[in-house]
């Protein structure tokens, strides 16, 4: 009996052997599947799927279940592309599998999942909502367990300014209600996606793996909990897109599956940044080439969107993350980079499949003709044939505005809060003005408070951003003051958040009176609290009026550097029962004004009196004038 046991025992361990040996052959042969799934019911159906593993051209692939549309074997034997059939099948599992000489020698489990209700008509962010941009390295470590992992190359240093200093996706999730707290509705968080570069990985706008979250940051399964837990806090959440540009360090730049599927030069050649040229009717195609095909950077290979494999790879990323991990938009990085024709495609094909959703390009340029190309069904680009079909456009002039009139106490003619009127004045080249994203700083720029160093003058630019056109975007410290100096270096803008780490003896999460802080030796510093509460003022204000959110936007020439708007809901009645109006003050000047209230007449739509919804200051109109204290903003809500 126990020789047979002896035996039976054996018998299993040379199976479990067999089994493991042909585990491991298949898992060496077949490295990469993307995607390793698609949904039921999409729009996208026909699903291009990569595998790459050494010499698997040569072999045969079967999928069951599935038709085979196309086979694509490029010079590269470690690839071939099959493009296979979704539409009218159940979700279910539809193996794939190499076959050589009739023998399976690798196979994948193709998973197709059931697809969420509505979420094709999923709602995006809006110009009801208040963004509030954040880098995970600098924001919060909750898991510290994380901060070095065997599979990446850097490792965390806080000593190290342009180190990676440990942030993680559980530190966002537990500083979701900050958040929510502050006022902000929307959260954009710069790239969460693995950045293996050995030096300055941080930003992770150098991206190793498309389709895999950075493990210092957490998993994929930790990345859509963030997203699920921000929508149970009634939070949006905005995924940093960047199609133009990987990292070198990719497994697909070390094994390129086409000569073309990144752009090549003889020696190194970076991106002369003039994407002007991708517009202007005069320019050479060398000087075209050098700005679109350049390289970002010496660790980013430019990539080649005119070839239709990585085209397609690109659309079918996106689309993956957004129904995986149940998304609210995008913000797509240096979108004038790209090929124009080429991304205008991805962008349609992700509009296609997700018509409501928003989509925000960084185009980094100091013109609104320029800027205005750029934004879907634009009258500028329809004069070259050209749609991009991108929604949403960051305002780059209304920040170049922002960083110059504060500091121009004395109006002249084109200087002082001129800049915002002119500004706005150019609203009529945007197809849709009141979907810009506008911003007083973001992580590439001079941190606002640095350049305008005291509460007085956040306060009349955060009520700008508040109430005029658009979709406000703040980057996080701003609500506390932080400080950061462009000249100094990125870093310096991308400090560490007081009191994201345990070791942190000051937190800026809390305040001195919040129980919550009693693990840090002091909350928020006086100064820190006044930035921090006139911020939450005034974005939860925000929150539930319409008239700011859609409204229409009146605005008057600003004399002695002193800027009058409204907002207004059409119709306003003499009554004033059937829509708020909002007028808003902003005296940049050092000394007191005083604004004489008919020249108004137009904005007041009879109204008589107003109420500060910051200070409850009232106003009296029918009084011929009134005094407007020096580097003062008021937001009044009109009233009989």
């Amino acid at each position: 009996m126990k020789m047979a046991l002896k035996k039976e025992s054996m018998k299993w361990s040379s199976l479990l052997f067999v089994c493991f040996a042909i585990s491991t052959s298949f898992a060496q042969l077949l490295q990469h599947v993307e995607p390793a799934n698609w949904w039921v019911g999409m729009e996208h159906h026909q699903v291009q799927v990569l595998l790459h593993g050494p010499q698997i051209s040569k072999y045969k692939v079967e999928v069951a279940g599935l038709t085979i549309l196309e086979q694509i074997r490029t010079e590269n034997p470690n690839y071939i592309f099959v493009t296979l059939e979704t539409q009218n099948k159940v979700a279910g599992t539809y193996p794939i599998r190499l076959i050589d000489k009739k023998k399976v020698v690798a196979t994948h489990d193709f998973k197709l999942e059931q697809r969420i209700a509505n979420s094709k008509y999923r709602q995006s962010f809006t110009s009801s909502d208040v963004i509030y941009l954040l880098m995970p390295d600098r924001f919060a470590n909750a898991n510290e367990g994380l901060d070095q992992h065997p599979e990446t190359k850097e490792v965390t240093d806080r000593s190290n300014p342009s180190g990676r200093h440990g942030g993680d996706i559980m530190g966002i999730i537990q500083r979701l209600s900050y958040i929510k707290e502050l006022g902000a509705t929307t959260i954009w968080t710069t790239p969460l996606l693995e950045d293996n570069e050995p030096t300055y990985s941080y930003h992770g706008y150098a991206q190793s793996d498309l389709y895999k979250i950075d493990p210092r940051y957490g998993n994929n399964s930790w990345y859509k909990e963030m997203v699920l837990e921000a929508h149970r806090q009634g939070l949006k959440v905005i995924k940093d897109e960047v199609p133009n540009h990987w990292s070198s360090k990719h497994w697909m730049i070390q094994d390129l599956p086409t000569a073309t599927w990144i752009h090549q030069f003889d020696e190194f050649t970076r991106s002369s940044y003039r994407t002007s040229t991708q517009f202007d009717p005069h320019a050479s195609r060398t000087d075209q080439k050098a700005s679109a095909d350049g390289w970002f950077d010496t660790t980013m290979p430019d990539m080649n969107q005119q070839n239709p494999l990585l085209l397609t790879y690109l659309i079918q990323n996106t689309i993956w993350w957004i129904e995986y991990a149940h998304l609210d938009g995008l913000r797509v990085d240096t979108y004038s980079y790209n090929d124009k024709e080429a991304i205008a495609k991805w962008t349609k094909a992700i509009m296609t499949e997700y018509p409501n959703l928003n989509i925000v390009g960084e185009v980094w340029m100091h013109d609104q003709a320029q800027m205005a190309y750029w934004q879907k069904d634009s009258p500028i680009g329809a004069l070259q044939g050209f749609n991009s079909n991108m929604p949403s456009v960051m305002d780059f002039t209304l920040h170049d505005a922002m960083m110059q009139a504060w500091k121009e106490n004395e109006q002249n003619w084109d200087q002082g809060m001129v800049r915002f009127y002119e500004n706005f004045a150019n609203d009529f080249l945007y197809p849709n003005p009141n979907n810009l994203l506008i911003f007083m700083e973001n992580h590439d720029t001079q941190r606002f408070n640095e350049s305008h160093p005291d509460v007085a003058t956040y306060k009349m630019a955060l009520a700008l951003i508040a109430t005029t056109r658009g979709i406000p975007q703040i980057y996080y410290g701003t609500e506390i003051g932080m400080k950061g100096s462009k000249a100094v270096g990125d870093a310096d803008i991308r400090r560490d958040f007081p009191g994201g780490w345990a070791s942190d003896q000051h937190t800026a999460f809390c305040s001195n009176e919040d129980t919550k802080c009693r693990a840090y030796q002091t909350g928020r510093t006086p100064e820190e609290e006044a930035y921090f509460q006139f911020t939450k003022n005034l974005l939860n204000w925000r929150k539930n009026q319409k008239v700011i959110h859609e409204g229409e936007f009146l605005q008057y020439v600003p004399q002695n550097n002193v800027y009058v708007y409204f907002r207004y809901l059409e119709p306003v009645t003499a009554l004033g029962k059937e829509a708020e109006v909002i007028m808003v003050i902003i005296n940049n000047s050092n000394k007191e004004e005083t604004l004489t209230w008919s020249r108004f007449a137009e904005g007041l739509h009879g109204y008589e009196k107003g109420l500060d919804v910051m200070t409850n200051q009232s106003f009296d109109f029918e009084q011929p004038t009134g005094k407007i204290p020096a580097k003062t903003s008021y937001i009044i809500k009109l009233s009989h």
